[in-house]
């Protein structure tokens, strides 16, 4: 199962029927969560999905409700088995599920799986119609293909279609070779693979990057400047254009940086190694060092091992990640002599024994290539 994200380009027509969907959808869990809390308070039973759905029947026929009928039915079922999941789960040890705002709830709906498709260049939704799309994925196309759990959201001025497919594994041939990570601050990995060196750049030091944190800082202090000159946290108009912009800017710098994840682990697992060997980081324990825990925060660790972890899994590559003690940085890769003192700053390893020269994040790479549990 793969989920894919795909931009929307609806019509304006279109755009006002999905705030319709968003807001009627808000409003049917606030309502059927009203009804579960009245239910239990008085009989000490919860009601089933199917329960609220034939409560919803009427509801509709109602004239004071009868905007309700203008948005997809599928959409507002949805909803209520949705809202019966997350009260069900509430009885298992979850947060009990809370009352939808319109300013922080977020702007999505879902959509009829079994009437959405994907031609060329539009993907058909009950109630929008055809609404175009663009993508740079190989979307499966046809009445016949299955989705599953399509829902459109509202993310940073940007329509998102979210949906799931049923994919083959295809496994491809696999070589002979293992391949060490090791993961750094001055570069995002430097991976051993046979006697190759594959460095992947640190994407925020780069100038373009570099440039757009300029900017952000900048937005950040003029909106802080605005509330002094307001004399209180009232937020004016100014402010809230000032925020919009903030907002916009560290979603785009987010999004940077995780395609740039993206691509930097395709580039490791389409060269196909048997094995990849990593190092289980502590990061909690790095982000303690006031001085870098920066720019441990923004080279994303978490999100790295995530992707190697399910992109080795789908092209049956073996995935072992090493115990933290394990010293691969202060091991020579050469005659397995232990360094016990290594700085941080010592960015070139220097063997005391053999004389070994090399670099100290390709040392670390080849002795977890090396590793034998």
């Amino acid at each position: 199962m793969k989920t894919y994200k795909i931009r929307l380009r609806p019509t304006k027509e279109q755009e006002e029927l999905m705030w319709k969907h968003i807001g009627c959808c808000r409003f049917i869990w606030n309502w059927g969560l009203e009804i579960q809390k009245g239910e239990y308070s008085s009989n000490g039973k919860k009601l089933s999905s199917f329960d609220l759905i034939k409560k919803l029947t009427p509801l509709k026929k109602e004239e004071r409700y009868a905007w309700l009928n203008e948005v997809s039915n599928a959409s507002l079922q949805t909803t209520l088995r949705d809202l019966d999941k997350a009260y069900s789960n509430f009885f298992r040890g979850a947060g009990f599920p809370q009352f939808k705002s319109n300013k922080k709830s977020k702007p999505d709906f879902p959509i009829k799986n079994e009437r959405t498709y994907f031609a060329e260049k539009y993907v058909t939704v009950p109630k929008l119609g055809k609404v175009k799309y663009q993508t740079n994925y190989n979307v499966p196309l046809g009445r016949e293909v299955k989705l599953y759990n399509p829902r459109i959201s509202y993310i940073n001025k940007k329509w998102i279609l979210t949906v799931g497919f049923e994919c083959e594994n295809q496994t491809p041939e696999l070589t002979d070779k293992a391949m060490g990570i090791d993961l750094g601050v001055k570069v995002l990995c430097s991976a051993a693979f046979g006697d190759e060196n594959i460095v992947i750049e640190n994407i925020n030091k780069t100038a373009n990057m570099k440039r757009k944190q300029k900017k952000l800082k900048r937005l950040q202090r003029k909106a802080s400047r605005k509330y002094h000159q307001n004399g209180s946290f009232k937020k004016t108009a100014n402010i809230l254009k000032v925020e919009d912009q903030i907002r916009e800017l560290s979603y785009h710098i987010s999004m940077t940086r995780q395609n740039h994840i993206h691509q930097a682990t395709h580039k490791l697992v389409s060269m196909r190694p048997y094995r990849v060997v990593m190092e289980d980081l502590n990061v909690s324990g790095m982000m303690k060092n006031k001085h870098m825990s920066k720019a441990i925060q923004e080279q994303c660790f978490y999100e790295f091992v995530r992707q190697m972890k399910y992109k080795c899994e789908w092209n049956g590559i073996e995935f072992t990640q090493v115990d933290r003690f394990y010293p691969s940085s202060k091991t020579c890769s050469c005659c397995g002599t232990i360094k016990p003192r290594l700085k941080l700053s010592d960015r070139v390893y220097v063997c005391p024994e053999c004389g070994l020269v090399i670099d100290r994040d390709y040392n670390a790479a080849i002795n977890l290539m090396k590793y034998v549990a």
